[in-house]
């Protein structure tokens, strides 16, 4: 491919992809409310999913720093939204569960965007929503490969550990 092209296609996307992230993210917001702050929300939803699960795996799903992660708990365990539970055979492990009060405003959060994101796709034939999204989950592989392949030379894991 040229390289005048690559350069366009490259600044095609990045600017699309800052777009739709905003908007994505705002559109999210106005349908939470008060309720939570998007990275609440993904959190809840992400424990939900496990059942039950530590602040390292959410540091490390959500690739962040775990003083980031451990910021974000503390004020949802404030407000009674997750429990914490310590491991009978290790004290220093700590699980991560929803308490009822959390597992409600997932529930009623998830019925909103699902709804959200219901009437965004339903602008797509079905062919090219499929497509799309199986060209991001392709995306979504590449970009953990070059994860990896960065942590192997040691430039991603220092990064991480910072």
């Amino acid at each position: 491919m040229d390289k005048e092209i690559i350069q366009q296609l490259i600044d095609r996307y990045i600017s699309v992809s800052f777009q739709v992230q905003k908007k994505a993210a705002s559109l999210i917001k106005e349908q939470i409310e008060d309720d939570l702050t998007n990275d609440q929300l993904y959190i809840l939803r992400y424990i939900h999913q496990l059942g039950e699960c530590t602040s390292s795996v959410l540091a490390e799903a959500f690739d962040v720093n775990k003083s980031a992660i451990t910021a974000i708990i503390n004020r949802m365990v404030d407000r009674g939204l997750i429990q914490r539970t310590r491991d009978k055979n290790d004290r220093r492990v700590v699980y991560l569960a929803l308490t009822n009060e959390g597992i409600e405003i997932h529930r009623k959060t998830e019925e909103k965007v699902h709804h959200l994101v219901a009437s965004l796709i339903t602008k797509f034939d079905e062919e090219e929503i499929t497509s799309f999204i199986e060209t991001y989950e392709k995306l979504d592989l590449i970009l953990d490969n070059k994860k990896k392949e960065e942590v192997g030379e040691g430039t991603y894991e220092s990064n991480f550990k910072k």
